[in-house]
């Protein structure tokens, strides 16, 4: 189940709620009770490497021309 982030408006905590993707965009109250919430964009950081990934680094490898330095 995905975790997303919020953070409460009226005491500026941030917190985390386990639900659904089905309800990723329902409300969520703070664990101080106030409902006056926003979610936060939060980014998703992979480690390791999938079978037949490009190695060489880059956006995409340093196979594809796009201009982008292998790493």
């Amino acid at each position: 189940m995905p975790t997303y982030a919020y953070r409460c408006r009226e005491c500026t905590g941030t917190f985390e709620v386990n639900r659904p993707m089905s309800e990723s965009s329902a409300p969520a109250t703070c664990p101080d009770g106030h409902s006056d919430t926003v979610k936060l964009l939060t980014t998703v950081a992979l480690t390791g490497s999938a079978p037949g990934a490009p190695s060489g680094g880059g956006c995409c490898g340093g196979a594809c021309g796009c201009g982008h330095p292998a790493v």
